[in-house]
């Protein structure tokens, strides 16, 4: 059974409450939008399949793709399974709304309960392993790698973040980058204008633009996950990629004065966003940048996925991308992966999908639409605009550092407590109460030296 500990911390990260908005804290590399998917309309309480007849053969695939380039990923993978195994019927089981915080909190029910799907959606590291794994809920995949001879197809350090204790756990199905500032090319061309790369060139270009009535950063925390994302990544610029990894081993605290100087330097940024940032998503917020609204938009690039398959803008020439201040030469990891569940009713089946998923072709099928690079090492670069050939160079040749507000880099008990306290400071801005706060989530989820 799953541990009430692990199930009352997926509840609180699906259902949390927050000062600023009515949404809930979430760790979403990818949030979905309320668009259900086509294959099989996406619910908050997808209905488990009924019993197959003898002979017939099903795959429950769980996540919480339903909107923007996710959705159109998706359903080309589906499509990509349909055609390799036409007898085995796909259940697209995606869960809608609340940026992921939904799915979560129905998958953690219906494993407690004892109705796993064939696979689900979880991110690479922590919140796989100290999550699922930790509670004995996911098979080893050590057989299927062997099988597949994926273990030199996907970069090491990717299979250390889906591994622990000498087992592998879940098949990664892309490389989301969370540190990148996309601007609208326009704006800046027009003011003559280059993107900022430092945290001073950032307040100047930002105060040239409030200058001229223009919203220089567009943010959209109804989710708040998206202000956790943008204080992340502050983070990243001021301490540097390895002593930003510190935090999470205990190494460096979060009191620390470079992280208090963080703290401020988020709040300063905060004062150049859009005044009804609380009332919007990121999707929202890209859209801002998108219209000519905001010059400027701080987001993985599931935001690229949704600018070039959902509004058809073309990269670099619409909109132009470039790392958040202060971070050029790290790539902040976020990574989408498939776990099998061990009560699963047909684990052979359901490896048959992750095959596919974890196939050259199959990554790339779902990653150009999904804004995405692909997780393996031996994928095809031809297939991937401008944007995405410079992020898989940029991956080869970047310090690597995970996410936090994604799950990768802290236990789930740590990220919903950050996003609690990073809430509270978008709203009454204190430093010192909000390093507190985050050093005591990071003590008492066993974060220490």
């Amino acid at each position: 059974m799953l541990s009430a500990i692990f199930l009352l911390s997926m509840v609180l990260t699906a259902c949390g409450g927050n000062s600023n908005s009515d949404a809930s804290p979430s760790q979403s590399s990818s949030p979905p939008a309320s668009t259900p998917a086509e294959t099989t309309p996406a619910s908050t309480e997808p209905a488990s399949p009924e019993p197959a007849e003898q002979g017939d053969k099903k795959v429950e695939i769980f996540s919480w793709w339903t909107g923007a380039g996710e959705e159109a990923g998706l359903l080309a993978l589906i499509d990509l399974f349909k055609q390799k195994q036409p007898d085995i019927e796909v259940i697209n089981a995606a869960v809608a709304g609340g940026a992921g915080t939904n799915a979560k909190a129905v998958l953690a029910s219906r494993m407690q309960g004892g109705d796993p799907p064939s696979a689900f959606q979880v991110h690479g590291g922590a919140e796989l392993n100290t999550g699922w794994v930790a509670a004995d809920k996911v098979s080893p995949l050590n057989d299927l790698y062997d099988q597949e001879g994926w273990k030199d197809k996907f970069p090491k350090d990717l299979i250390d973040m889906v591994s622990k204790d000498g087992n592998i756990y879940s098949v990664p199905v892309n490389i989301h980058r969370g540190n990148v500032i996309f601007y609208n090319k326009k704006i800046f061309d027009d003011n003559g204008l280059k993107a900022p790369t430092t945290f001073e060139e950032f307040f100047k270009v930002a105060d040239a633009l409030q200058a001229k009535g223009i919203t220089p950063l567009a943010l959209g925390d109804k989710e708040p996950w998206t202000a956790t994302m943008l204080f992340e990544n502050v983070l990243l610029g001021e301490l540097g990629a390895e002593d930003y990894k510190k935090l999470w081993t205990g190494e460096i605290a979060f009191d620390d004065a470079r992280v208090v100087k963080s703290l401020e330097t988020f709040k300063k940024m905060l004062t150049y966003v859009n005044k009804d940032h609380a009332a919007r998503n990121w999707q929202d917020a890209a859209q801002l940048v998108a219209k000519g609204e905001a010059a400027m938009n701080n987001m993985g690039d599931w935001a690229k996925g949704y600018f070039t398959t959902d509004l058809k803008l073309t990269a670099d020439k619409d909109f132009g991308w470039v790392a958040s201040p202060g971070s050029t030469g790290t790539f902040m990891v976020v990574t989408d992966t498939f776990a099998l569940p061990k009560e699963s009713k047909d684990q052979a089946t359901a490896k048959e999908f992750l095959k596919v998923l974890g196939s050259v072709e199959g990554q790339d099928v779902f990653n150009p639409l999904k804004g995405s690079i692909p997780a393996r090492v031996d994928a095809d670069a031809s297939k991937y605009d401008v944007y995405g050939k410079a992020t898989i160079e940029d991956f080869k040749k970047s310090k690597l550092t995970p996410s936090m507000a994604h799950g990768s880099a802290a236990p789930e008990g740590f990220t919903t407590q950050a996003n609690q306290a990073i809430n509270i400071f978008v709203t009454q801005g204190n430093v010192e109460q909000t390093a507190k706060a985050l050093k005591q989530a990071q003590e008492s989820n066993g974060m220490k030296k």
